[in-house]
This record gives C-alpha cells, structure tokens and sequence, in this order.
C-alpha cells in the first residue's frame, strides 16, 4: 500500500501552487474609460467615479444589478467603448443580451466581488445647493444627473442662439432683396433681370417639381379621363386619322396615364415615347404592361429639357393646354420638343389654339363672392373687395349669363410660336346681345386639329362644360349695359416674374384698369 502514490495530496498540492502564483502575480487593472493602468481593480473603481463620475454603486441601484449583469456591463463597455455619460444616463440596460456573458479577454474586472457593493453606502457623497429658503442636499447621482442636464441645456442654448443669428441674417438678405424689387435699382436691374427665369427650359429642375408633383395625384387625372370633351376629341384626332400614325414615331409630350400613347399605338404607330416627370409616370408603366402595349410605347420618366431622346419623331402629342390656355406653361416644353426633336415637316397635335373673352352677367354669383364682404354679420370689410377680385376665378358660366358676342384676343399657330407667346396686348370689342349687368368678363380657348379629318372643341360657356371650366375676371362694381352697346377695352398678358407658370392679366375698361393673376 505503501507504493500507491498519494494523488489527492498532489492535486491539493498544485493547487496551492497555482493559487500562490496567482497571488504573487504582477496584474495591472486599465480604467473602463480610459488609458490609466492601476494595481487593483478597487482602485481603477475609484478612479472612474471621482474622475469620470461614473458610480457602480449607483449602477448596480438604479438598475437592481447581480454579479451577471455586472459581468454583461464590463463586457458592453470593453466591446463598444462608450463614453461613461452614455452609460450613466442610460433609461434602459444596453448590456442585457446573452452575449455579454462571455469574457472578450481575461481581465482583473471579472475578479472584482460586485456582490460587496452594499446597497446603501455607508458614507455618500452629498452636495448642497443653496434655495430661496435655505440649502437642499443631493445625492450625487442626482448631482451628476443635473450638471448633465445643465451641460445639454447649454448646448442647446447655442445651437438656438446660431440659429437665431442665422434666421436675422437670412431676414435682412430678404428686407434687401425686397428692396431692390420694390425700389429697383438703375446700376444693376439688367442684371437682376438677367437671373429671372424667360420659361421652363431656364427654369431649375429643382424649382419645378411643385408643378409635376400636383399631377402625382390620381384625382387630377380622373378629371382629365372623364372629361369626355377633352379625351374623345383627341381620341378622334387620332383613331379618325390612323393613315397619319401607321408607322410613325410618337412622342406623348407629359402623358400622364399613357391614354394618348394607346391611343396613337392602337392607331398604328411605330414606336411612341411617353414621357413625364411627375412620379404617375411609374403607373403608366404598369397600364402599358397591363394592356401589352410594352413592345411599342417606351415610358421615359424625365423632364424634356433635362431629357434626351434617342431619335427625332414624326409626331408630338401633347395635351399641355392650362386654364386660360397658357397658365401653367406647358406650351414651352412643346415649343422646345418641335425645336429640338421633330422632324422636319413633323406633325403637332394639336396645332392651332385661340383665346377668347366675352361679357358676363352673372349677377347672384358676383354678390356670393364679392358683394358679401359689404356686410360679414354686420360688419363691413370692403377693404377686402380688391383683393378677391383681383384672384381670377375658375368656373362654370352657364350661358344664360352670356351678355355678348365673343371677341378672339388671341391665336396661336403652335408650329411657328415661340415662348413669348404668353406674352401679348390686344384690343377687344364686345357687341352687347341683351340687357344686363356686367359682372365680369369670362376668358377661355378654343382647341384645334388639322389632319385629313379635322377635329376641335371649345370650352367656352355656350359649349359643352370641360374640366378647364372658364376663367372669370370679376368687377369690383358692376356695370349696366343695353343690347346694342358696344364694351371696348384693351387686355395685356404676361409672365408672373416670380413664377415662369403663372400668369399676370391686365384688363382696362370702362376707363379702369383691372389686373388679375392666375397662379
């Protein structure tokens, strides 16, 4: 027996070797935060609350910590390294995942006996703070937390402070500029007039997307659909006249739902180009695939002066026509698509349009909108008459108001016309048919395509009602007239300077002079 080699007393006896080398071992403990190097991990504990005030202690309170979490914690720190205002203001346990657990290195943290933390230190840091009635003390975790809270609130009194002073800056750029308008200056008007955009092609894609995000809305395009006037006379101008589209190349210029392009494909076109800018256009491409129609209309999302085409095309169809005709100034992008991609002898549809105005009498609906303010529940806003007539209206007149034959202000030959064309001066006369009391005069245009059959619709008030309805230039007062009168007067057009779309109307009558805006 005496052979048998006594194993327990080697295995107690490495152990306590182990043990011993363990406690006679150099170790160093690094600050959770930062580069410092210390002999214990007591140490290091407090070093990170007196210099980067980061308690265990109030830790292991706040969040009801075990010797786990503390391990999760150590490990969070260490793998991520966030700062320690990051961990202390923390409203939730980031370290509560599984995958703490597991050490990233060997380290004397993981020593540390956390359970020794006592709930309640014996001696807690305090501060005092002096009140309106004496001094308050605070703990210091409520100490840190506020000199936390006045260190954010401090930043962001700057931040606001930068943004005021930036908010007066951009104010007084914006007092100048005005200035300079209003007042206009000799020395450098040309200048200024020089940046103002002539039409859309001047125009930044950026400052146009207002205009084609109103036809991303599905509601505007059933208007357009429906309007029976409007779709089946371009319907007819195309499917009447299928020997002018077989084989053709087609450009749909703002095509919406694509309903023109079908229309032209289903008329024998080669190939048609549908293009628009607003985001309908990522529909259109589902409609074009839904009725196979993909192998011959191409959808091109794009607007055409920031857009290249492949080839020149035989044909633009186009339905750009705006209130008034001109409002919205689609025209120019037609203008620019017969410059710059038809074919010489090309085809536009349509191809001629006109503008015409004639008298008004519709005496219940100038009381509605411009009669009411003489009397708003006893109170009188006149003052405000001015400014309602001075916004064209847009609306049905019903023929029955109809005081006069019409006058043709306008023609537009669109295979000549420039971008100018908004621009014009005409003188009108409008031969009285029966008594009555101007109100307004009402605008509106007449639409035209000459091919082998001839198509054209009007939208004035004696036709059939579309949804461009009519544009009416109220009267502040309104004016007796006999049948046989003649009303003369001259009416100006133009550009709004402030928006290339918009439209600016002058109309003198009756010794006044009566501007409009259409925007």
């Amino acid at each position: 027996m005496s052979d048998v080699p006594d194993l327990s007393s080697d295995e107690e006896h490495s152990e306590e070797e182990e043990w011993q080398e363990m406690e006679t071992s150099n170790t160093t403990v690094t600050c959770l935060f930062c580069a410092n190097i210390f002999n214990t991990v007591e140490e290091a504990v407090a070093h990170c609350e007196s210099v980067h005030n980061f308690s265990l202690n109030i830790m292991k309170q706040k969040f009801n910590m075990d010797c786990y979490s503390y391990i999760k914690l150590v490990n969070y720190i260490k793998t991520h390294k966030p700062s320690p205002e990051t961990v202390i203001s923390a409203k939730k346990v980031l370290w509560d995942d599984e995958k703490y657990l597991k050490p990233i290195e060997d380290d004397d943290w993981f020593m540390y006996d956390f359970d020794s933390l006592t709930d309640k230190p014996s001696s807690p840091k305090t501060y005092h703070a002096n009140v309106e009635n004496g001094l308050v003390t605070l703990s210091q975790a409520h100490f840190i937390e506020l000199q936390r809270t006045i260190q954010t609130l401090s930043e962001q009194l700057k931040e606001s402070q930068t943004h005021l002073q930036m908010a007066r800056e951009d104010i007084s750029k914006m007092q100048s500029s005005m200035k300079t308008l209003v007042e206009g200056s000799p020395s450098n008007n040309d200048d200024h007039d020089n940046l103002i955009p002539k039409c859309v092609s001047n125009l930044p894609l950026e400052d146009d997307e207002g205009y084609f995000n109103t036809y991303a809305h599905f509601g505007i395009h059933y208007d357009m659909l429906s309007d029976k006037v409007r779709t089946e006379s371009y319907r007819n101008a195309i499917l009447n006249n299928t020997e002018t589209f077989q084989d053709k190349i087609i450009l749909d210029l703002g095509c919406g739902t694509t309903i023109l392009s079908m229309f032209s494909a289903t008329a024998g076109a080669k190939k048609v180009y549908a293009l628009d800018q607003s985001d309908i256009i990522y529909h259109a491409m589902d409609i074009i695939r839904e009725n196979s129609l993909h192998n011959v209309i191409k959808p091109i999302k794009g607007r055409l002066e920031n857009t290249t085409l492949e080839e020149k095309v035989d044909i633009i169809v186009s339905e750009w026509m705006g209130y008034f005709l001109l409002f919205e100034g689609m025209l120019d992008s037609v203008i620019y698509a017969r410059d710059n991609y038809l074919k010489p002898g090309g085809l536009l549809l349509p191809n001629k349009c006109n503008i015409s105005l004639v008298a008004n009498g519709d005496v219940d609906t100038h009381k509605k909108l411009i009669e009411f303010w003489s009397d708003v529940y006893g109170f009188k806003m006149n003052c405000m008459k001015s400014e309602v007539v001075r916004e064209a209206s847009i609306d049905i007149v019903s023929s029955k108001h109809i005081l006069s034959e019409p006058y043709v202000v306008k023609e537009i030959d669109i295979n000549t016309c420039t971008t100018d064309v908004m621009d014009f001066c005409s003188s009108f006369q409008l031969p009285i048919t029966k008594d009555g009391c101007l109100t307004s005069l009402c605008g509106y245009f007449d639409t035209f395509f000459d091919l082998p059959n001839n198509v054209s619709f009007s939208t004035g008030p004696q036709a059939t009602p579309t949804h461009w309805k009519q544009t009416v230039f109220f009267f502040r007062d309104c004016k007796e007239v006999k049948q046989g009168d003649i009303i003369e007067g001259t009416i100006t057009c133009s550009r709004q300077k402030s928006d290339v779309r918009a439209l600016a109307v002058e109309i003198k009558v009756f010794g006044k002079c009566h501007k409009y805006i259409l925007s």
